[in-house]
């Protein structure tokens, strides 16, 4: 017998079950939408800085603020927000600031581990193929820079001025984890 207090139980459970279906793919929408930025790339994302001279600056504009110089060309860095023509950008030690979208590059590069540039004697190994069973063609040390050509989810091949190889993706800054991609 189905009486008014079942009748509400079946109507909420009818409710929920109706519901998932629905609002899942809505869900999912609003959240890659989210991380879409004006530009119509996704946000965050790395790139690289194209002149051996960039301003970092407090807002998105050419009147704010000078809050740091960056002096090497290639550096990865991460754009965290977009503004018209102007990124808000993250360096390997975390220093943010904006800077003008025509200074970056989407040429994928690395930085090898700038966490362990501290560290007395850490070298990294560079694989021949993606696995740490593969032959060691170079150790690097940390804050080297290289580009990146691929990577796979766990290794990424990346060329240095003087070696290429693979490395594992949780030694290098400029590549997300589990991130995928071919250059």
């Amino acid at each position: 017998m189905l009486n008014i207090r079942n009748f509400r139980l079946f109507a909420f459970a009818a409710a929920i079950v109706l519901a998932i279906p629905l609002g899942v793919p809505t869900l999912a929408r609003a959240a890659a939408a989210a991380q879409i930025g004006p530009s119509g790339l996704p946000l965050p994302r790395f790139v690289s800085l194209k002149p051996g001279r960039v301003n970092l600056r407090v807002g998105p504009g050419r009147d704010y603020a000078v809050t740091w110089l960056f002096l090497k060309s290639g550096l990865p860095v991460e754009i965290v927000q977009e503004y018209d023509n102007w990124r808000r950008i993250r360096d390997s030690e975390g220093t943010e600031g904006w800077v003008y979208q025509s200074l970056l590059s989407g040429k994928r590069t690395a930085m090898t581990a700038p966490w362990q540039r501290d560290k007395d004697g850490v070298m990294l190994n560079v694989y021949r193929s993606a696995d740490d069973k593969a032959s060691v063609v170079a150790k690097v040390q940390p804050g080297v820079l290289g580009s990146l050509k691929t990577c796979n989810g766990n290794f990424c091949r990346v060329v240095f001025s003087g070696a290429s190889g693979w490395m594992r993706q949780s030694d290098i800054w400029g590549a997300y984890p589990n991130e995928k991609f071919d250059d």
